[in-house]
Order: structure tokens, then sequence, then C-alpha cells
């Protein structure tokens, strides 16, 4: 069942609105709010990129640094550690002389490809307009400053 919002294009599950809303009337703190919590992590700069390179097999560390190519060896570390405390990688460590290491998804990591899928496909479609109405923005701004100068 869904519900009409104004200036919503399309409909907007109901079960998620009542989820939204029982939060509200419950005076859910925002600061542990579990979407928040959630998609704080996912929706950092670095973890998705991860999590996909990921989705086909294992990698080691060096093979994610080349793929991500503009992320720092200090930043990947940090991620992949995210990743690891939120359960959604698993670093794998064999007794070979030089110790080698590699990363891999858990099922709940796996779990989350799924949704994840839908919003990659959603920003590469939308990207274009999204940079329109960013440049638009940018430029409304601009004039405004002008103007106000």
């Amino acid at each position: 069942m869904t519900r009409e919002r104004e200036g919503n294009l399309m409909a907007v599950p109901e079960e998620i609105i009542r989820h939204f809303d029982a939060w509200q009337e419950d005076g859910i703190d925002a600061t542990n709010c579990p979407v928040r919590d959630v998609l704080d992590r996912i929706g950092d700069k670095w973890s998705v990129l991860i999590l996909m390179m990921l989705a086909r097999e294992p990698k080691r560390f060096s093979a994610l640094n080349k793929a991500v190519g503009d992320i720092s060896k200090r930043m990947l570390t940090q991620t992949l550690r995210a990743l690891q405390r939120d359960g959604l990688v698993k670093r794998t460590v064999y007794p070979t002389t030089p110790p080698t290491v590699d990363y891999r998804l858990t099922n709940l990591g796996r779990s989350v490809l799924e949704p994840l899928a839908g919003l990659i496909v959603w920003a590469d479609k939308r990207h274009e307009e999204i940079r329109i109405a960013r440049d638009a923005f940018d430029e409304e701004e601009a004039s405004a400053a002008r103007l106000s100068a």
C-alpha cells in the first residue's frame, strides 16, 4: 500500500512512512536512530566502492588500493576496519611468509549488495540531472551574492 506525498514523484511505501512517523511520535533521539547509524557507514565516501569491489571475490589490500585509486592507504585501512567492525567485511590472515591478508564480504556484507545496486543504478541514471541542478544552484547563489555585494 502506498500514499502519494505532495512533491514526491513516486509513491512512498506506507510501511516506511508509518515507521518514521512512529519514531517521531516516540521521540526517538536522532543520534540513536538505527537507520542513521547504518547509513552513516554505507553513505561515507569509500564504503560503497569497497563493498562493490569485494562483491565478486576477495581482494588483498594492495588490489583494493589500486582499484580505488585516489584513496590513501590510511583511509583504506580505516574504512576496511569500520566495515569489519560493522560485520560487513572479514579480514583473513593466511600463515605464509610474509603473511598474506585478504578481505571478503560476510553474509551480512553480501546482503547489502541488493539495496546498494538500486542506489547505484539510480545514481548512474540521475547523475547528469544532479550535476545540472548543482550548476543551477551554484549560479543562483553566485548571482545572489553579486547582488547583495
